[in-house]
């Protein structure tokens, strides 16, 4: 394994504690199911299927120095990810991230990411310390940015010389911190991947279709996003050129981590050469093809 990454993924990566049941539900729901306990945070998410696809990531995210954390590099090591430039925190515990999945999709969730945001800047200290780069001379290649990083961080970023070459690929983690990609909205390199939840909250108000809300964000400064509407419809674009594609039908059995693997099915897709219209396409049956239960390949 080469220890030269062909992508960074700076976010979360924690443990997801999921359960999942067949029933349907509502809040008080008490349904039989199955627990898991896997790998998880957008960061990571990123990073699983990049592997798939043949990339190699390394991680830039804060891990405690417990027995969850070790574990956890142990299993982002067996998928031969780079952990070298992981923080490991001696004070801060592995985050964590629970939810409860029914037939009729999400039910609640809860991501206990504190330690990420705790660590803050900490977490990119091989970007400006000569390992990977430094303001001189910063990291020209692909980084999948993840929005579970403050708001503060964020807009750090947004103006640090350290990203200003950096090919940005930008996810919220969940609708509730959609808001927090404001501040790299304008950034000149950035590709926003959001659903047509997180682009409604974006641009304050809502929308009926993916194509649309493409358009709002590129009016509002985005230098490119892809947009997805569920099983609807998924839109990718810059100002004046957006194209829309409706992904394959399925039978849904899983939802978290759909979003993330579509993300990284993309930019797998143009990293290997892929144009435009093939790598939505991709990424909309790679999305496809997990929340059936499958593993994306």
């Amino acid at each position: 394994m080469t220890n030269t990454p062909d992508i960074l993924c700076i976010g979360s990566v924690l443990w997801d504690v999921i359960g999942r049941s067949a029933s349907h539900m509502r809040a008080g729901s008490d349904v039989p199911g199955r627990i898991t306990r896997l790998p998880g945070g957008v960061a990571m998410n990123i990073a699983m299927t990049l592997r798939r696809f043949g990339m190699t990531p390394a991680l830039l995210t804060a891990i405690g120095r417990d027995a969850e954390g070790d574990e956890l590099i142990g299993e982002a090591q067996r998928m031969e990810m780079i952990t070298d430039f992981i923080y490991r925190s001696d004070d801060l515990p592995t985050d964590v991230y629970m939810a409860v999945e029914g037939a009729n999709g999400l039910i609640a969730a809860i991501a206990d990411a504190h330690s990420l945001e705790a660590a803050g800047s900490k977490i990119l200290r091989p970007l400006s310390d000569g390992t990977i780069g430094e303001e001189n001379t910063p990291y020209g290649g692909p980084i999948a940015l993840d929005g579970n990083l403050t708001a503060d961080l964020l807009h750090d970023i947004a103006i640090s010389p350290l990203f200003a070459k950096a090919d940005l690929r930008v996810a919220p983690a969940s609708p509730g911190k959609a808001e927090r990609l404001l501040a790299l909205i304008n950034h000149p390199s950035a590709t926003l991947y959001v659903n047509l939840e997180e682009a409604g909250l974006l641009c304050q108000t809502t929308f009926d279709s993916s194509n649309t809300a493409a358009k709002a964000l590129i009016d509002r400064g985005a230098h490119r996003v892809l947009v997805t509407d569920g099983d609807k419809s998924a839109s990718e674009g810059t100002a004046g050129d957006i194209i829309t594609q409706t992904p394959p039908s399925v039978m849904v059995t899983r939802v978290t981590g759909a979003g993330d693997t579509f993300m990284a099915a993309h930019i797998a897709s143009e990293a290997q050469g892929m144009g435009r219209a093939d790598a939505l396409a991709r990424a909309l049956n790679a999305a496809a093809t997990y929340v059936s239960g499958e593993t994306p390949l």
